[in-house]
C-alpha cells in the first residue's frame, strides 16, 4: 500500500503541472463567480437560484470529466513516452501497483477539486438570498421549494392488460393491425396499446373527475406543508391558454357517505397554464393517520375541452424527506462516481493505446453516456429488425455503458427532489462496483502483459 501511495502522490503532482489542469482550474474559478453574478433564470429568486446550481453543478461536472480522462491517460502514457516508467518498474513497484497508485492519485485530486469547487457552488447558493432584494414570499417559497429535499410519490399504474389484448384482438380480427401499426412488431403495438389505455385513465371529459390514491405517505413533519405537483395537457387547446380545475386533496374515502372525518379535506378551485407544471400548497394534516391521501380534479364546464393528465409527469405527490445541505452532499457523490468510472476508463485506455487514440475513444464513451437515454431506446429498435443478433452480439455491450444522464444531479436539486442513499448506493454497486471495477480489471491484465521495450540483439 505504500508503494501505491507513493505513486498517487507522484501522480497529483505530475498533474498539477499539467497546463490543461492548471486551466480547467481556473477556469471554473472564474467563471463560477461570474455565474452568481449574471445568472437571472426567470427573473424570480427562485428561478435564479435553480438555473445557478443547474449551470453551476453541469459545469463543474463536465470540466472535471474532460480532467479526470485527460490526467488518467496522460500520467500513465507520458511515463511510457518519455521513458520514466522504466526507473519505476525496475524498482520493487508491480505493474499493478503503478496502475492502482495512478488510479488513486487521480481519484483524490478529483476528491480536492470536487469538494472545493461543491463547497463554493453550496455557499453561493445559500448566501445568494442574502445579496438579493426579495420579498418575504419568495424567501418563504424558496425556503419550501429550493433549501429543501422532497420525495415523489406518483399514481401506481392501472392494470389494463385485458382492455389492451381486447383491443389488439378487435384490431386483429378486422384487419387494422397493417394500417394502424405498419410494420410494427407485436411487443411495439402491445406497449402502445398500453399507453393509449392507460392515457384514457388519466383524462377527464367536461363535468368528469378522476381521483388517485396515495398510501404509506410519511412526511418529515407533520406541520410541514405537502405540495401536488401537476401538468394539465388539454385535447383542445383554449385560447387564452389556461386550464381551469377543481381540486379536493385529503381522506375522501368517507366524503358525503358519513360524518367528518377527523383528517380535514380542503379545495382548491385554480386556473392554471396547460402545458406547465404547477403546484398546489397543502397542509401536511391532509394526511391521514395511516398514511393515505387521495387527490381529485373535476373538470369544470368552463373548460370547453378534455383535460389529460400526462403519464410521465402529470402529476405527484411531494413532501420533505431530508435536507438541502444532505440531498447536495449526496449530489457530489453521485458526480464522484462519474468521475472514478472515467478515472477507470482513462487508465484502460491509457494500458493500452497512445494519447490521442485513448481520448478519442474515453471522449467517445463519455458523450455516449451523457445521451446513453437516445442510445438505449436507438439500440431498442434495431432489435426489433435483427433481434438475434442483437441480442447475442451488441446487446451485452450497450447494457455495459455508463448511463450519465440518468443520474444526473441536476434533475433531482433543481426541483428539490430527494436524492436517497439507496439510491446512492444503486448508483456506486452498478456504475463503480461493476462497471468500473471491469474496467479497472482489463487495465491491470493489459498492461501486465504488455510489452513496454523490446530487446534487439
Amino acid at each position: 500500500m505504500r508503494r501505491i501511495w507513493a505513486v498517487a502522490r507522484n501522480t497529483i503532482r505530475q498533474a498539477l503541472r499539467m497546463k490543461v489542469a492548471a486551466a480547467f482550474i481556473v477556469l471554473l474559478l472564474i467563471l463560477l463567480p461570474i455565474l452568481v453574478l449574471t445568472i437571472t433564470g426567470d427573473g424570480t429568486l427562485k428561478g435564479r437560484l435553480q438555473t445557478f446550481v443547474s449551470y453551476g453543478i453541469s459545469l463543474t461536472s463536465l470540466l472535471l470529466s474532460f480532467l479526470t480522462i485527460i490526467v488518467s491517460i496522460y500520467t500513465i502514457t507520458s511515463d511510457i513516452e518519455h521513458r520514466q516508467i522504466y526507473t519505476v518498474i525496475t524498482k520493487p513497484i508491480r505493474r499493478s501497483h503503478l496502475i492502482l497508485g495512478k488510479l488513486l492519485g487521480v481519484v483524490t485530486l478529483d476528491v480536492a477539486l470536487l469538494t472545493l469547487f461543491a463547497g463554493i457552488i453550496y455557499g453561493a447558493a445559500v448566501l445568494m438570498p442574502r445579496f438579493v432584494k426579495a420579498s418575504p414570499q419568495e424567501l418563504e417559497e424558496i425556503d419550501r421549494q429550493f433549501y429543501t429535499a422532497r420525495t415523489s410519490l406518483v399514481p401506481p399504474e392501472i392494470d389494463v392488460r385485458e382492455e389492451v389484448e381486447a383491443l389488439y384482438q378487435k384490431l386483429e380480427k378486422n384487419d387494422q393491425l397493417q394500417q394502424v401499426y405498419p410494420n410494427y412488431p407485436k411487443p411495439e403495438i402491445l406497449k402502445q396499446l398500453t399507453n393509449q389505455k392507460r392515457l384514457e385513465k388519466r383524462a377527464a371529459p367536461v363535468g368528469q373527475r378522476l381521483l388517485w390514491e396515495f398510501k404509506n405517505v410519511r412526511p418529515l413533519d407533520a406541520n410541514q406543508s405537502l405540495f401536488i405537483r401537476f401538468k394539465y395537457d388539454v385535447s383542445v387547446t383554449p385560447p387564452d391558454e389556461q386550464v381551469y380545475g377543481d381540486w379536493y386533496i385529503g381522506d375522501l374515502r368517507q366524503l358525503g357517505t358519513g360524518p367528518e372525518t377527523a383528517t380535514p379535506v380542503f379545495r382548491a378551485t385554480r386556473k392554471d397554464a396547460a402545458r406547465k407544471f404547477q403546484e398546489i400548497e397543502v397542509p401536511g394534516s391532509a394526511v391521514t393517520a395511516d398514511g393515505y391521501l387521495a387527490v381529485g380534479f373535476i373538470n369544470p364546464p368552463l373548460n370547453e375541452t378534455v383535460v389529460i393528465f400526462p403519464l410521465d409527469d402529470g402529476l405527484e405527490v411531494l413532501y420533505k424527506a431530508d435536507t438541502f445541505t444532505g440531498n447536495f452532499i449526496r449530489a457530489a457523490i453521485l458526480i464522484l462516481l462519474r468521475l472514478i468510472f472515467l478515472a477507470c476508463l482513462g487508465s484502460l485506455a491509457g494500458s493500452f493505446l497512445s494519447f490521442p487514440v485513448a481520448i478519442l475513444f474515453c471522449l467517445v464513451i463519455f458523450l455516449t453516456g451523457t445521451v446513453s437515454g437516445f442510445v438505449m431506446e436507438s439500440f431498442g429498435l434495431l432489435s426489433q429488425n435483427i433481434g438475434v443478433i442483437y441480442t447475442y452480439t451488441v446487446k451485452g455491450l450497450v447494457q455495459l455503458l455508463p448511463q450519465f444522464d440518468k443520474h444526473n444531479p441536476t434533475t433531482f436539486l433543481v426541483p428539490a427532489r430527494l436524492i436517497s442513499w439507496a439510491y446512492v448506493g444503486k448508483v456506486a454497486l452498478f456504475m463503480v462496483g461493476l462497471r468500473a471495477f471491469v474496467l479497472l480489471v482489463f487495465a491491470l491484465i493489459i498492461f501486465s502483459f504488455r510489452e513496454l521495450a523490446r530487446v534487439i540483439v
